[in-house]
């Protein structure tokens, strides 16, 4: 691809390996062959972003999907983070979480987020969960889009 048009990428900020398996596992299953990079929390999630510390600056990711419960910093403060960047406010952000509360989910809809998906992500094992479903449907579209 032209540098015009970088290949899409994923940037997963997740610290449960059993979630990043469960993610590579269902890109797979929608045949979605994009680079997918990991981040344990928000503040390595940033690092690799601006190239801080040891961490080598990663291409800007089409998507990026977090979770909110993580250790050092969570989700909805990584998110806040990145609006308030010029570089990154402009990032299609999908939250990923086992949170069902109004309050996190109002934070991250004024935060701007592209889509809020409770977790587990299976479309086998979303039940009536219908907005997780449009989420994680509208998650996928967007991959096909800048594919």
């Amino acid at each position: 691809m032209s540098s015009d048009h970088p290949t899409p990428s994923i940037l997963l900020v997740e610290d449960d390996q059993m979630d990043v398996m469960n993610v590579q596992r269902e890109l797979r299953r929608q045949n979605i062959d994009v680079p997918l990079v990991h981040a344990r929390n928000g503040r390595d999630a940033l690092k690799m972003l601006r190239g801080e510390g040891d961490e080598a600056k990663i291409q800007k990711p089409s998507l990026v999907m977090l979770d909110i419960n993580m250790p050092r910093m969570n989700g909805l403060e990584l998110l806040e983070t990145l609006r308030a960047d010029p570089e990154f406010s402009d990032l299609n952000v999908f939250i990923m979480t086992t949170s069902d509360l109004e309050s996190d989910r109002l934070k991250a809809q004024q935060l701007a987020v592209s889509g809020y998906i409770i977790k587990p992500l299976s479309f086998d094992t979303f039940g009536e969960g219908g907005t997780s479903v449009d989420g994680f449907s509208l998650f996928l579209d967007l991959l096909r889009l800048k594919s």
